[in-house]
Parts: structure tokens; C-alpha cells; sequence
């Protein structure tokens, strides 16, 4: 049996967090446990904004015990964490033991945050999460900022936000282009601290779709708990989520979300890798 633990938020329409998650490790076929970091609702009474609870400290410290005091679990994920407070408990958690492979998200906007306290946890995450990480998958907004780099408008400029954001710690580094990225396909690129490879497939629509950054590094957390190589997790994660915004949910909020149940495991013609050859 294969383990993937993910600490992360729980999203109450099930459509990001926690739950996508716990659905990705089961679709994959890998047996997924973890701990609450926060609880975020989504307001439909105030234009469907966000409301945050963390967990406290004791608890999530409580949870991490159980979990891994149970099974013996190599391989984790790392979404919102909300506060440089649970951070510090992530932190001391993650350094008690060995890991084969830790996959952080790096959830750079904590929505009902005040701006102060965002940046607190922003500059947390950077120093004590993101060094620890096997993989980070920082989307086009969270690249730009880690990287420095003010705009992301080429494969080359992904590689080179990929690049810098490795020198933080982490061995390996996916950037997401998202729809924010020109063209007509959804760019993806890994840097694996040795060569660079452009993941690619056809956009769908012109609106996010939430949940597909949780679906991805989900599915790359999987994959690696299963023995592949990062390059092949992430073959897997964009041929999951490309397959889950096609067969996208559609409910009463004003955003759809990923279906992770539309993946069949077979491929998908519409995703092709390369390496980047500069």
C-alpha cells in the first residue's frame, strides 16, 4: 500500500483544499490521510467571499501525531497553511523525520487575510516551507512573486522564474503559466535542477477553474508516493487536470471546478511533453 498525507485547508464545496486532495490520492490509488491547517467558507450571502478559521495549533499538532503515529507515511503535500504559527508547527513536523518526498503548493494569498498578516505568512512560508520541498508548484501569480521576475510571457521566462525559485531550496520546481499565460495552450514547465520540459495542452475557456492547482500537485504527490520520477508525476497531474477542467462541475457559485473523476488513466492526446532546449 502506498501513503500520501496532505496538510492543507479544507474548502466546503469540496472544490479546492483538502477534499480535492483526499479525492486525487483515491483516484490515483493511493491511500490518503492528513491534517486541517484552516476552514474556508465560501459566503454565498456576500458574493460567495471568503470566510477563514485556522485550526488551532494544538489541534493541527494533535492531528499530524495521530496520522503519523499510525501509518508510516514518506510522501506529503503542502497546501494552505494561513499563518506563520502553523507554519512553525508544519516546519518542526516535517524536519522530526525522514521524508521521501514533500510536494509543497505555495499558497501565497490566504483570502480574508488582512494584508500584514498575508505577508507575514508569505515570508514564513518562504524561509521555512519552501526550502524543505522536493517539488513546489507555484502558479503564475505565486511564480512572479517568489522569482522576482515581473511578468511571465514566454516558455523561456517560465524556465527562468522555474530557475531562480529553485535557488530558494526546493529540488524541483513546476511552473504553472495558467490562463494568464498568452497563446491558445495551458504551459506548464518543470525544472528539475538539471534540464527544463514544457508540458502543454490546449486551454479550456477563458476562466479558472478551481481546484486545478490542488488537483495537480495532489496528483504529482501521488505519483511520487507510487516510486515515478517528478517528470513522469507531472505527466500524470497535467493529463488529470486537463482531463478535469474538460469534464469541469458547474454548481451556483460563479466559478466551475475540477472533476478529478474524469481521469481514466489512459493518456491524453492533448498533452504532450518536450525539453526545453533554450
Amino acid at each position: 500500500m502506498n501513503f500520501a498525507y496532505t496538510i492543507a485547508g479544507s474548502e466546503a464545496t469540496g472544490g479546492a483544499g483538502f477534499q480535492v486532495d483526499i479525492k486525487t490520492f483515491q483516484k490515483l490509488g493511493v491511500y490518503g490521510s492528513g491534517a486541517l491547517t484552516c476552514i474556508v467558507s465560501f459566503d454565498p450571502n456576500n458574493n460567495w467571499g471568503h470566510k477563514y478559521f485556522p485550526v488551532p495549533v494544538d489541534v493541527l499538532r494533535d492531528q499530524l501525531a495521530a496520522a503519523l503515529g499510525a501509518q508510516d507515511i514518506r510522501t506529503a503535500k503542502i497546501g494552505m497553511l494561513g499563518s506563520p504559527a502553523t507554519i512553525d508547527v508544519v516546519s518542526e513536523t516535517l524536519r522530526s523525520q525522514e521524508w521521501d518526498n514533500i510536494v509543497v503548493d505555495p499558497v501565497l494569498i490566504c483570502k480574508g487575510q488582512e494584508p500584514g498578516q498575508a505577508l507575514d505568512t508569505d515570508t514564513a512560508l518562504r524561509e521555512k516551507i519552501l526550502p524543505l520541498a522536493t517539488v513546489t508548484t507555484p502558479n503564475n501569480f505565486e511564480a512572479r512573486t517568489l522569482s522576482g521576475m515581473e511578468s511571465l510571457e514566454t516558455v523561456e521566462d517560465l524556465v527562468s522564474a522555474a530557475q531562480k525559485i529553485a535557488e530558494l531550496g526546493p529540488k524541483a520546481v513546476v511552473v504553472k503559466g495558467g490562463i494568464d499565460f498568452p497563446g491558445k495552450d495551458a504551459v506548464d514547465v518543470l525544472w528539475d535542477g538539471e534540464n527544463a520540459y514544457v508540458f502543454r495542452a490546449p486551454k479550456v475557456g477563458n476562466e479558472r477553474v478551481s481546484g486545478a492547482g490542488c488537483t495537480l500537485a495532489a496528483a504529482i504527490t501521488a505519483e511520487l508516493a507510487k516510486g515515478a520520477t517528478v517528470k513522469d508525476a507531472v505527466a500524470v497531474a497535467k493529463d488529470m487536470v486537463t482531463a478535469g477542467i474538460d469534464a469541469r462541475v458547474s454548481a451556483k457559485t460563479p466559478f466551475d471546478t475540477v472533476w478529478q473523476g474524469a481521469y481514466t488513466g489512459q493518456g491524453n492526446p492533448k498533452v504532450s511533453v518536450e525539453e526545453f532546449r533554450g
